[in-house]
């Protein structure tokens, strides 16, 4: 029998998250069933976050809450890829957000993205809630956490955060860090080409995808705030995926959907080679193996296999052959 690459290359090891490398805000019920509709149509290449924290009118929070449930829990949520971000730590509503989430929702909640944590204890604490209330409504299977890296505080104890339990995922909140600093970081650097270049702000994010991946922790990055210009959505996209090594990112927008996968799912000449190195490599019974005049060993079959994982999640075509291989 031909071993499978996860049983072959990472046989006892915690599996690295293989979630979309697009997730999509939507805060209202309208926006939300426009999201799930439009994953619908172009298939489950995205996440869609369900935003308490920025979608709930004041005084409505409860109600905001049992509104996504409701939509999560219909037949709307096909794909079953939809989480929610939650109050802060400092709002009065986030452990009744968790309390209606969980209880309501638990079995198909994506995940739940905790923002705007300035200490690693307000984090532990989340978290534990988020684990006592699966308990309590029996939900037996771990619920993917999101901590938001937009303080002073969650950056200098951003290495501790990347190693707390059920974590998934570490978005970086460009506008709240930009904010935090008092004019010492202009506004323009919320925009590119100063995202990017400004030194705290390339500093901020390279810690935190540093992090993230030292801890088998997704790095996710910021919006693009041009709602309109894809262009400017994939070159984003890209300058993230390539110079910062960040693997998912943010959309506000629905055009900004396509170009953030576009940006950044894997090259189809990278594929091809991944699919026939992997598929040598099990005929080889994963043994060192020569291609194109290469030597690859089981290094490099790791790095492979994460690429064909990737194209799956993003699209991209994959030979039959390896396919039919690896993903039936």
């Amino acid at each position: 029998m031909a071993v499978h690459p996860n049983q072959a290359l990472f046989e006892g090891e915690k599996t690295f998250p293989l979630i979309p490398a697009c997730e999509h805000f939507a805060g209202s019920e309208k926006l939300i069933l426009k999201a799930l509709s439009l994953q619908d149509t172009i298939g489950p290449v995205f996440d869609i976050t369900c935003d308490c924290e920025d979608g709930a009118a004041s005084g409505q929070e409860r109600e905001h809450a049992e509104m996504i449930v409701r939509v999560l829990n219909s037949e709307a949520n096909k794909h079953r890829m939809a989480g929610a971000r939650i109050h802060d730590h400092t709002h009065p509503a986030w452990k009744q957000d968790i309390d209606i989430l969980v209880g309501g929702a638990g079995k198909v909640l994506s995940y739940i993205t905790i923002p705007k944590c300035t200490d690693i204890g307000q984090a532990r604490e989340m978290i534990a809630y988020i684990q006592k209330m699966a308990v309590f409504h029996g939900i037996e299977r771990e619920i993917p956490v999101h901590i938001l890296i937009e303080t002073h505080g969650a950056l200098r104890q951003v290495h501790e955060i990347a190693a707390l339990p059920w974590l998934q995922v570490l978005d970086f909140g460009l506008m709240d860090f930009v904010s935090a600093h008092h004019g010492a970081i202009p506004a323009g650097a919320m925009r590119s080409p100063g995202q990017f270049e400004h030194r705290l702000l390339a500093r901020a994010k390279a810690e935190v995808v540093a992090a993230a991946l030292a801890n088998g922790v997704i790095p996710a990055h910021n919006v693009t705030l041009d709602l309109k210009n894809v262009e400017t959505t994939r070159s984003d996209a890209s300058r993230a995926r390539n110079e910062f090594g960040f693997l998912r990112m943010w959309s506000i927008y629905p055009t900004q959907i396509q170009a953030i996968v576009d940006a950044m799912k894997p090259n189809y000449d990278e594929v091809t080679d991944a699919a026939n190195i992997l598929l040598a490599a099990q005929q080889a019974d994963w043994g060192p193996i020569q291609y194109a005049g290469e030597l690859h060993d089981r290094a490099t079959y790791r790095y492979f296999w994460e690429v064909l994982q990737k194209a799956k999640l993003t699209g991209v075509a994959i030979p039959e052959q390896a396919n039919s291989s690896f993903f039936s």
